[in-house]
């Protein structure tokens, strides 16, 4: 089935770090914004690798996001896939994300997960020359990352907003 991407990218002119997704789940999709499975560890990693209490509403999260400086967008605006599966990605049509990248202060990329950083590299690199680090997927489907193993690959994102007591 044919997806679009439905909602936009969450940044301001002060982000100063990039996070990209492959693109949002099916439970992501009907609540209109990122992470929305509730297994996804995403929220409770960067909650943890930033010393703040969980956002739990979608405004608590845009805050917490620009708060620290953090941008949030997706690789892919529109693919083939099935239900939430990266491995059905097909046909993709990426982001324009070298406009973000223009009108912003975003020194670094991060890729949540292996397929979000090979999109990546295939589609989104060659057009604005810069590099994404790749961190382990936040996903449910990655189980053999624990939530302890998880926030420590993740506390670069920490290191990088320097966030004391990293």
């Amino acid at each position: 089935m044919r997806v679009e991407h439905t909602f936009g990218p969450v940044w301001n002119a002060d982000s100063r770090i990039l996070i990209l997704g492959s693109i949002p789940s099916v439970k992501s999709r009907e609540q209109g914004f990122y992470y929305g499975h509730p297994r996804n560890r995403f929220w409770k990693v960067l909650a943890a690798v930033t010393g703040e209490k969980e956002p739990e509403t979608v405004t608590e999260k845009k805050t917490f996001l620009l708060g620290h400086g953090i941008a949030l967008w997706d690789v892919i605006a529109s693919c083939e896939i099935e239900g939430s599966s990266d491995s059905s990605i097909r046909g993709v049509t990426p982001n324009d994300i070298g406009v973000l990248l223009a009108q912003s202060t975003i020194g670094r990329i991060y890729t949540n997960g292996a397929k979000a950083g090979e999109l990546y590299r295939r589609y989104v690199e060659p057009s604005t020359g810069r590099k994404a680090v790749n961190l382990p997927s936040t996903s449910p489907a990655n189980a053999a990352w624990s939530l302890e193993r998880l926030t420590e690959a993740w506390k670069v994102i920490g290191q990088e907003l320097q966030f004391p007591g990293l």
